[in-house]
């Protein structure tokens, strides 16, 4: 008679010890994933010249080399995990598997603030563009929060629609100053790819206090988002407020994804793919989803970062282009498995 029990008790432990390992293997990856952005590039490095370089024994041209990597690989591990843990955010509370932070109209409005500069202000270079980029998505996020927050209508539905609407006028504004204005194109289209190099640190210090403010937010409501996972009325029980909740998550993800929109422009589906893959070996403790992400997010960021430079190598492929090639059969993936459980 007590053998049930004690199954019941041991299935949640044995899920708990089978989730450290994995941990310290998403830790291992990310490790190895840190050291190859540093050593490899269009100039030829190794793993043992990063080594030296941090011992001080490598000659100044390989040092040079290796230093001039470093942001890169600084905004790569800022952004992936940004990106991650947003994408965890709204998936949890929208509780749409399909879910990214370009839902919340972040992209569109880092895009149309950089095309303003560009047209209208005389902004030019990836590095510049940030200090535009970051109050236009941060404006376009909390703009698609208050309306699919405000009124008696209020919900998930509501806060989607939001954003499809804003995103698709700030898409349309976009279109309209590039298309009349061929030179700001030019420019636009290598900002709206996705890219991490090019970029010094600079950039990272200007968007670390948003990042570090929402990565500090989604901790404090992970904890109420499992409890609103079980529903409104549920998490109301529990003595969580499911409205409080709600909208903390999505303020998380609105500053975690403007955070990494503005520091390397709109890099897609790192925000989708990454919460399917936590989900598989975290489970649904929105608390283990949340730090599996800050790690698995860099990791496969910084990876695709260095497949790009080295397939097309002295050529380089911009992230976001390889991030997409990865992340589209995730999507097809996750569509094949919201069909199978329909």
């Amino acid at each position: 008679m007590t053998t049930a029990p004690l199954a019941h008790h041991t299935r949640p432990r044995g899920r708990a010890a089978r989730r450290v390992p994995a941990f310290l293997l998403t830790l291992a990856v990310l490790a190895l994933a840190l050291l190859a952005s540093v050593a490899f590039g269009s100039h030829p490095t190794s793993p043992a010249d990063v080594l030296d370089v941090l011992y001080g024994t490598a000659d100044q041209n390989t040092a040079a080399v290796v230093e001039s990597r470093y942001p890169r690989t600084a905004l790569g591990l800022l952004a992936g995990a940004c990106l991650a843990v947003a994408g965890t955010l709204m998936q949890g509370v929208t509780r749409n598997p399909l879910a990214d932070p370009g839902l919340l109209g972040v992209t569109a409005g880092a895009s149309a603030a950089v095309v303003t500069a560009m047209a209208f202000l005389g902004a030019s270079g990836q590095a510049g563009t940030v200090w535009w980029a970051l109050p236009g998505a941060l404006l376009a996020g909390l703009l698609v929060h208050v309306i699919g927050s405000a009124g008696s209508g209020a919900g998930l539905s509501r806060l989607v629609l939001a954003g499809a609407v804003v995103s698709a006028v700030l898409t349309a504004y976009v279109q309209a100053v590039t298309h009349g204005k061929p030179q700001v194109f030019d420019s636009y289209r290598y900002w709206v790819v996705g890219a991490l190099g090019g970029r010094d640190f600079p950039v990272l210090w200007s968007v670390l206090p948003l990042a570090v403010a929402g990565l500090a937010l989604a901790l404090v409501t992970a904890p109420g988002l499992n409890a609103l996972a079980l529903g409104d009325e549920s998490a109301a029980a529990l003595g969580a407020s499911p409205a409080l909740m709600r909208a903390g998550g999505m303020l998380a993800a609105v500053l975690l994804s403007t955070a990494a929109t503005a520091a390397v422009g709109p890099i897609a589906f790192v925000g989708l793919a990454v919460p399917h893959v936590v989900r598989a070996v975290a489970g649904v403790d929105m608390r283990t989803q949340v730090l599996f992400s800050l790690v698995a997010g860099p990791a496969l960021l910084l990876l695709a970062d260095v497949a790009g430079r080295v397939v097309l190598s002295p050529q380089e492929l911009m992230v976001g282009v390889v991030t997409a090639f990865i992340g589209a059969p995730a999507l097809l993936l996750a569509v094949r498995k919201m069909k199978g459980s329909a």
